[in-house]
């Protein structure tokens, strides 16, 4: 629908711009396949890229949007019910509690810590404390990057989408210019038809790298959001275990 809007647009401007140029109001009659034929095989091409970036973006953001949603969810689950086990001094109840809540970034973090620390043999020693912060740090780094998965493909589509659509325009606007010098068309029907495509492909671009953009920094925000929970649950984690060593 949006396509069909554009195109209905820029044929509007190429009718003006005939009429503006050659006195004689043109009838504005370029539908979406019509345009598409009128089309140079660079501008197809060009325009059959964005229609991939715009597809790959939209799969993207939908992944991304169900597993922050469900990282969230189980987040929320998951921290008050392993507090009370660790509060308890339930270890093995409180991974079994992260094992049940998989897709929960905290769990997949606290979970790295516990168990090196059970197979650590339990005590809560200097070295078995270190081997569980390091164990946590090496499972934050690996959450991280599960969240940022498919976040660089928004930021590439972002930069580069509007300039694939202007370069369209270029090649529009030189395609036209060409039939006119081999006089396979009249001058103001090669600018108009070369102004359509340009204002479609220029059009599109930006319709697809807007939505990628915003939506790259909005899950920016939620992947620093994680991180700040993540750091949080392992230094209370740490905290913990620190506590337990004085007990003793």
């Amino acid at each position: 629908m949006i396509l069909a809007q554009l195109t209905h647009f820029a044929s509007h401007a190429a009718a003006n711009l005939a009429f503006i140029f050659d006195g004689e109001e043109q009838t504005a009659g370029f539908s979406p396949m019509e345009l598409w034929d009128h089309m140079g095989w660079a501008v197809r091409a060009i325009a059959i890229t964005l229609f991939i970036e715009s597809i790959w973006s939209l799969a993207v953001m939908i992944d991304r949007y169900l597993y922050f949603s469900a990282a969230r969810k189980q987040s929320r689950e998951f921290a008050p019910k392993v507090a009370g086990a660790l509060k308890d001094s339930k270890l093995e109840e409180a991974i079994k509690i992260a094992d049940r809540n998989k897709k929960s970034h905290l769990a997949e973090v606290v979970t790295a810590g516990l168990q090196e620390f059970r197979s650590s043999g339990g005590a809560p020693t200097e070295e078995t404390i270190a081997s569980s912060e390091r164990a946590l740090e090496r499972a934050e780094a690996i959450v991280h990057a599960k969240l940022k998965r498919g976040l660089s493909v928004l930021a590439t589509i972002g930069a580069t989408a509007p300039f694939v659509g202007l370069l369209g325009t270029v090649i529009g606007i030189l395609h036209a210019f060409q039939q006119i010098a081999t006089q396979k068309t009249s001058g103001i029907g090669a600018v108009a038809g070369g102004i359509s495509e340009a204002l479609v492909t220029t059009a599109f671009g930006l319709l697809v790298a807007i939505p990628a953009v915003m939506t790259f920094n909005y899950f920016t925000g939620r992947v620093e959001s994680f991180d700040v929970e993540m750091d949080n649950s392992s230094s209370e984690l740490v905290d913990y275990f620190i506590k337990q060593s004085h007990k003793r």
